[in-house]
């Protein structure tokens, strides 16, 4: 898999990620299904939502600036740390949905983080340069 395919796969993920923490957000679907059933009241999950959408929302600005830079065919230290520290966050992610109450959050959950964490390590990882061996 290509860089800008992990890329846009990544980014789709997301998108789709954000919009279901706006309907959280909106109480379209119900917060009591939703970060592992801890969330206690309106108030709280407001709070969550919030961040999580602003994570995800940074995630995807630093996921476009990649897409970007691969463009141009440059390359960006900090940006590839940012990706690295994102599939670290998506691997622990991955490890507490294992915990989650509910089941839809278990299975559904657990496969995107664990899909993003992979999908973060492809996109960061460094590009192999052909080494030449030559005879003396």
């Amino acid at each position: 898999m290509t860089k800008k395919v992990a890329l846009i796969v990544a980014s789709s993920i997301i998108g789709v990620v954000l919009i279901f923490h706006f309907l959280i957000f909106t109480e379209q679907i119900p917060y009591d299904k939703v970060w592992a059933g801890k969330v206690n009241s309106v108030e709280e999950m407001k709070s969550f939502e919030v961040l999580a959408i602003l994570i995800n929302t940074f995630i995807l600005i630093v996921f476009f600036m990649k897409f970007k830079l691969l463009q141009k065919e440059k390359e960006n230290k900090t940006i590839d740390l940012l990706i690295w520290i994102f599939a670290v966050f998506f691997a622990l992610n991955t490890i507490g949905n294992l915990f989650s109450k509910s089941m839809t959050e278990f299975i559904v959950g657990t496969f995107l983080t664990l899909t993003l964490s992979v999908l973060s390590i492809v996109i960061a990882k460094k590009k192999k340069t052909a080494t030449k061996y030559y005879d003396m």
